[in-house]
């Protein structure tokens, strides 16, 4: 999933840009979109935290589908945030969806994550 007009590559311009798009409620155009979700049962959801949630794009996505019976598996980088309330976030925009706990990695710390992850996905 990609943004049409994507953020910035310069972490203060990006964030710039997420807040922006998060104070005016932005459901930005998305380059492609899944068919249909049909075949999956369990969904990862991986984005990064800006100011407290998801991306805006990540909410164009949750809002196209009906995800009844589907079970959201979400994960996130982070700089201090955590998940904050992405998981209640993700329950309310992909209805019938549950929102399984979720996995919150520092960003500075990606690269010694692994087995953070792996203790996850069991």
């Amino acid at each position: 999933m990609n943004k049409k007009t994507p953020y910035a590559a310069d972490y203060n311009t990006c964030i710039a840009q997420a807040k922006n798009d998060l104070q005016k409620n932005a459901r930005p155009e998305l380059v492609s979109m899944p068919e249909s979700l049909d075949k999956y049962d369990e969904i990862y959801l991986g984005y990064p935290n800006y100011r407290g949630t998801m991306p805006m794009a990540v909410y164009t996505l949750l809002e196209a589908f009906d995800w009844t019976g589907k079970t959201i598996h979400p994960f996130c980088t982070h700089e201090g945030s955590g998940l904050s309330t992405t998981e209640k976030d993700i329950a309310q925009s992909a209805k019938g969806s549950k929102a399984a706990k979720g996995l919150a990695i520092r960003g500075s710390e990606v690269e010694n994550s692994a087995k953070a992850i792996e203790n996850w996905c069991k």
